[in-house]
């Protein structure tokens, strides 16, 4: 049974809670028992734990069946497939010194999974490496993703980063001579090629590594939490409830799709098994499922715009060419209904109006005002309810280049009753002879990146018809960019097989990515521009310190943003710590590594970054120099250019 719904038609996967189950060779009762008890899926061994193929008698072995937990009938396949993940035996050790282990666990790993498939289960728990050296069962699970399937392989690893603060004491899963699991998995990952179908699934402790620690473990595939019951703390009622930190880290699970496991034995006193509950029976660990369908429940309903980027995460787009190519009706409606982004244009034309014209001559004066990449009229509109409210007088040029929306805003001026005020040109702003000067030169020509779609360019072309004391809208913009890890952008990208891939800037609606250290700016260009050596091209070279609690960090990219001085203290952008609320006009630029760059605690990470053009197109180069130089990514706009 779901935990809950936070808005209408919730398909979060993280809406459905499992349960850890020991060996039962009684399948459809181990089911039965656990989805009446609430839970939507079991995490089940496949295989009796006793089994070992070096025991078993090579004749008898011919004729006699495997050890598995029942036969593939006595599940309907839509029940293996939506309630169980296989679990591997967790005597698994395929780096073991003993040879006959080593062996046996390199079969039996092979039976499971291929049993497991034969199954169509979704996923399969595959145990924690033993050691700090893994590469052998590394090799053997890459020999199975190789003709895998579908079927997702969770490789459970605990939630774990011994620092001074924090000591993470765990027998069972305390992995010898390992202080930070994320080492084990990186190692493991890596051995792996990024493989898209490894993934992780986390065992959380009573004690939690630092917030930083934690936070990396969002830019890495991470399907599935396991919650043991010690975990869980007691409240004066005698019933199980999370620390405060559990509780913010179980709702990043919730929002991260992340599934939760409950594991282990019921340990609080109104947890333990009683025959003489009223209504019946009850699960033993119902008690921990209704806790953390509680947290589910009590979550902030997912607001609209946020419902509406929801396809979007994590999804990667080309940016747009607007010089090259006439945008599309559909792509001016998305950007319409921003009302935020053009209420910030009003504000910034409306306080330009009241410095340009005083009180005393406002009935006197009128003010011309350029729209340059007018659109079908939005910014006309703003600019034209920004006169109204100051009461200042208008004349508006709306300049746009694509004559499909030069239709529509023709339209707009006559179904408003704009004709006198408003005149449209269909051009190019680079190439229009105005016939007279610009008071006030608006403009919505901003990139996720600021300047990745050509703003510089067009305004510096359209600047020649601007008073010398006039006003640009927006009068400067400053990008910014911050490492991250991005699994799963990483893995979309590889999947092309190609460089021009790997040397793209994406538009992507960031999501499953951890932040590895605060953005620093990059380039900033202000507007208007007259100094008489101005160019656009940028250098920029920039030193990260990430936090030294995280732990070493794998960094697949940078993701990039922008901030924009509309006019005085009129701002608009999407950098996160100052991003306009409500906006969804932009999505973030992620610029990626061809190879992942794993920066270890203490040691800075050094990225250089270019702006460079040529007669027909404006791209940017970038590379990483510190810890280890990765190859220059895009010389001379091999890959990717935005065209002039």
């Amino acid at each position: 049974m779901p935990l809950g719904e936070r808005y209408g038609g919730d398909k979060s996967e993280s809406r459905y809670c499992g349960v850890e189950t020991e060996f039962n060779d009684d399948m459809p009762n181990l089911l039965a028992v656990n989805v009446h008890g609430g839970f939507d899926f079991v995490v089940a061994a496949l295989m009796d734990p006793s089994y070992r193929p070096s025991l078993v008698d090579a004749n008898a072995s011919i004729s006699r069946a495997l050890p598995f937990a029942g036969s593939d009938l006595v599940l309907s396949p839509s029940q293996w497939s939506s309630h169980v993940v296989g679990k591997i035996s967790s005597w698994i050790d395929l780096d073991s010194e003993d040879e006959t282990l080593r062996n046996d666990s390199e079969i039996t790993l092979k039976q499971e999974i291929a049993w497991a498939s034969h199954l169509s289960l979704q996923a399969c728990l595959l145990p924690t490496p033993k050691g700090t050296s893994c590469a052998n069962y590394a090799r053997c699970l890459n020999q199975i993703l190789q003709n895998l399937g579908s079927m997702q392989l969770w490789l459970r690893i605990p939630l774990m980063k011994s620092d001074d603060d924090t000591e993470a004491k765990n027998p069972d899963y305390m992995v010898e001579g390992t202080i930070d699991s994320w080492e084990l998995w990186n190692s493991f990952r890596l051995l792996c090629e990024h493989h898209g179908q490894l993934s992780v699934a986390l065992d959380v402790f009573s004690s939690l590594p630092s917030a930083s620690s934690v936070a990396r473990w969002f830019g890495e595939p991470v399907r599935a939490a396991i919650i043991n019951t010690h975990s869980f703390l007691t409240n004066a009622k005698g019933y199980p409830c999370l620390s405060k930190r559990h509780q913010s880290l179980t709702t990043l699970f919730f929002n991260h799709s992340i599934q939760i496991v409950i594991s282990g034995q019921p340990v609080h006193p109104e947890s333990k098994p009683s025959n003489h509950l009223e209504g019946g029976w009850k699960h033993p660990l119902r008690p921990y499922l209704d806790y953390v369908a509680y947290l589910y429940q009590k979550m902030d309903p997912i607001p609209e715009q946020e419902r509406f980027e929801l396809g979007y995460r994590d999804y990667l787009q080309s940016p747009l060419q607007p010089l090259m190519d006439n945008l599309e009706a559909q792509t001016y409606e998305t950007f319409e209904k921003d009302t935020v982004k053009y209420s910030q244009y009003q504000r910034a034309v409306a306080k330009a109006l009241l410095d340009r014209v005083p009180d005393e001559d406002a009935s006197r004066l009128t003010t011309v005002l350029m729209v340059v990449g007018a659109g079908r009229g939005p910014l006309v509109r703003a600019s034209l309810q920004a006169a109204e409210e100051t009461e200042r007088k208008l004349k508006v040029y709306a300049v746009e280049k694509n004559p499909n929306a030069v239709v529509t805003l023709h339209s707009l001026v006559k179904l408003e009753g704009w004709e006198d005020i408003v005149t449209i040109v269909s051009s190019d702003m680079r190439d229009w002879d105005a016939p007279e000067k610009a008071d006030i030169l608006v403009s919505e020509l901003l990139g996720s990146f600021g300047d990745n779609e050509l703003s510089p360019e067009c305004l510096d072309g359209a600047q020649r018809f601007l008073k010398e004391d006039g006003i640009s809208i927006p009068s400067s913009y400053t990008s910014f960019i911050q490492p991250v890890t991005a699994c799963k952008l990483y893995n979309d990208i590889k999947s092309h097989k190609d460089l021009v891939h790997f040397e793209t800037a994406y538009v992507v609606k960031l999501h499953r990515v951890a932040r590895l250290a605060p953005t620093q700016p990059v380039f900033t260009f202000t507007h208007p521009e007259y100094s008489a050596n101005a160019t656009n091209d940028r250098y920029k070279k920039l030193r990260f310190d990430i936090p030294s609690d995280t732990g070493s960090a794998l960094i697949h990219g940078f993701a990039g943003y922008f901030d924009a001085t509309l006019y005085k203290d009129v701002h608009l952008g999407i950098e996160p710590s100052t991003a306009t609320p409500n906006m969804f006009s932009w999505f973030s630029i992620f610029f990626p590594l061809r190879t992942p760059v794993c920066v270890q605690p203490g040691t800075p990470l050094e990225v250089h970054f270019w702006r460079c053009s040529g007669s027909t197109k404006v791209w940017y180069e970038w590379g990483v120099s510190s810890p280890s130089p990765s190859p220059m990514h895009n010389t001379n706009g091999r890959s990717y250019w935005v065209g002039l």
